[in-house]
């Protein structure tokens, strides 16, 4: 606590912006609470609200997780963090609070307790990215979620999903890593452009592919 005294530092709360020159990063969540109001253009009702099958809260940090629109120029990216179910849904019923986005973060790796259909069909992306490991997160229910997203174009995967095994993951071009037996660490990296177009390349194969606006 003293050497956090001697720098500034910033406490987030749900409404708050990270000054980042270029950046819009709007704070939605943060510290288990999540933004009252729709973020502009948003607050459209959300006909998904209807089929929300509850789940039980986290009971622990991953609740208190930030998670934060970011706007560069044209282009939207949600990142989540590790919000659980309930928490998504404050963010999306009964109306969207967030609006569409072209790239989605997968929230909390893809893991079964996240993702609902209800936040992620509101986001409507374009390309979704699941940061999850061979046996963390990139859950069959999480996966099946995206896949069957309105207006998807491409899922990437950071890991092959031994959970998901032969049917429940993207094709091999599409993955960093997708040997468990030979994970090398391979990262997935965007080339983002302000007329809200964007290239995503597999550091692994050098695969690449631009989605224009």
């Amino acid at each position: 606590m003293a050497l956090r005294a001697k720098y500034a530092h910033q406490t987030l709360k749900p409404g708050d912006t990270i000054p980042i020159k270029g950046l819009h990063m709007e704070i939605v969540a943060a510290n288990g609470n999540t933004i009252a109001k729709p973020l502009p253009g948003a607050g459209q009702p959300n006909p998904n609200c209807a089929t929300y099958e509850a789940l039980p809260p986290d009971p622990g940090e991953n609740a208190r997780s930030l998670a934060m629109i970011i706007t560069f120029g044209n282009l939207r990216i949600s990142d989540l963090g590790d919000l659980f179910w309930d928490k998504e849904y404050d963010l999306a019923c009964p109306v969207n609070k967030l609006g569409k986005v072209d790239i989605y973060m997968t929230t909390h790796h893809g893991a079964a307790t996240s993702s609902s259909p209800q936040m992620v069909w509101a986001l409507h992306p374009r390309v979704a990215i699941m940061n999850n490991g061979a046996d963390k997160g990139g859950s069959i229910k999480a996966w099946t979620t995206i896949e069957k997203s309105p207006g998807l174009e491409d899922l990437w995967q950071l890991h092959f999903s031994n959970e998901g095994g032969k049917d429940h993951n993207v094709a091999d071009k599409f993955i960093a890593n997708p040997s468990a037996d030979n994970d090398e660490g391979y990262s997935i990296e965007i080339t983002a452009r302000a007329d809200g177009s964007f290239t995503v390349r597999s550091n692994r194969n050098q695969f690449e592919k631009t989605y224009r606006k």
